[in-house]
C-alpha cells in the first residue's frame, strides 16, 4: 500500500470580529506561516461576515507563496465550504474539508445543513474542478441522533453516490481516536479515499496506517497535544518518523 498522507493543520488565530481576536491581520498571517479554531464560538453561513473569506484568502495566497509545491487545503468553521472553495480557487490550493455534505446534523453551533448538489454546481460555476472537496461524514463536535438509523457506512455511501473526491472519518471530539470498525465500515462500502479526522497520536498512528490515505493532525502536533498551543517540532518529528520508518 501507499504511504498515506500527513497534512498538518494550520489554525488561524482568532479573526478580527471574534471574540477572542487580539491580533492584526498580519500578525494572524506571521503566526499562520509560522506553523483556526481560535474563532469559538463558530458561526452558521447565514451569519458569517465577508471579512473572514477575504482574510483567510489572503493568509492562503500568503501561505501557497511560500510553499508553491506542497498539497494543501483550507476548512472554514463552520460549515463555510462555499467559501472554502473560494478560497482555494484565489490561492491554488488543492482540496477542501467540507462539513455536512450529505444529511444534516446539530453542532456546537447549531443545525447544519446539507450542501452537496449546490456546493458541486458552485464548484462548476466557478471553474474550481480541479479542487478536491473531502467530506466529513458523522463529524465529531456533532448530534447525529436525526439520522440515528443510519450507520457511518450509510453515510459514506450517499456521500460517494453525491460525487464526493474522499471521507473523513473521526471521533467524538478534537483529540479523540477513530473507532478502527468505523474505517473497517467505510473502506467496505465504498470505493473512496479515506482520511482520518482526529485523534491521530505517535501511539496509534501505524495501528490505522494500513487503512487508511492519509491523515490530518492538529492537536497532536502541539505542545502538550493541545490544540491552542504552539507547535512542537518534537511531536512532528516523532509521528513523521514513524511513518517514515514503516513505509
Amino acid at each position: 500500500m501507499q504511504r498515506p498522507l500527513i497534512f498538518g493543520m494550520v489554525h488561524l488565530r482568532a479573526l478580527p470580529g471574534a471574540p477572542r481576536n487580539k491580533l492584526t491581520v498580519r500578525q494572524i498571517a506571521d503566526k499562520a506561516l509560522q506553523e483556526n479554531m481560535h474563532d469559538v464560538p463558530y458561526q452558521r453561513p447565514e451569519h458569517r461576515n465577508p471579512e473572514v473569506t477575504a482574510i483567510m484568502a489572503a493568509i492562503a495566497q500568503q501561505f501557497r507563496s511560500q510553499f508553491p509545491t506542497v498539497t494543501a487545503g483550507v476548512q472554514v468553521l463552520s460549515c463555510g465550504n462555499k467559501e472554502a472553495l473560494s478560497i482555494a480557487l484565489a490561492a491554488d490550493l488543492d482540496f477542501i474539508r467540507c462539513e455536512s455534505f450529505v444529511f444534516g446534523h446539530i453542532g456546537d453551533e447549531g443545525f447544519a445543513q446539507s450542501d452537496a448538489a449546490e456546493l458541486l454546481r458552485y464548484r462548476r460555476n466557478i471553474g474550481a474542478d480541479n479542487i478536491k472537496i473531502f467530506t466529513d461524514i458523522k463529524k465529531k463536535h456533532s448530534s447525529h441522533a436525526i439520522t440515528g438509523d443510519l450507520s457511518i457506512a450509510d453515510v459514506a455511501v450517499a456521500a460517494d453516490f453525491f460525487l464526493t473526491d474522499g471521507l473523513i472519518v473521526t471521533g467524538q471530539h478534537t483529540g479523540t481516536p477513530v473507532e478502527k470498525n468505523d474505517i473497517t465500515q467505510v473502506r467496505a462500502s465504498v470505493n473512496q479515499k479515506v482520511f482520518i479526522g482526529s485523534g491521530t497520536s505517535a501511539k496509534n498512528i501505524l495501528h490505522y496506517a494500513e487503512s487508511v490515505d492519509g491523515f490530518i493532525i492538529g492537536s497532536e502536533f502541539k505542545e502538550h497535544g493541545y490544540w491552542e498551543n504552539e507547535i512542537d517540532p518534537k511531536r512532528v518529528k516523532e509521528i513523521t518518523s514513524l511513518l517514515s520508518s514503516k513505509y
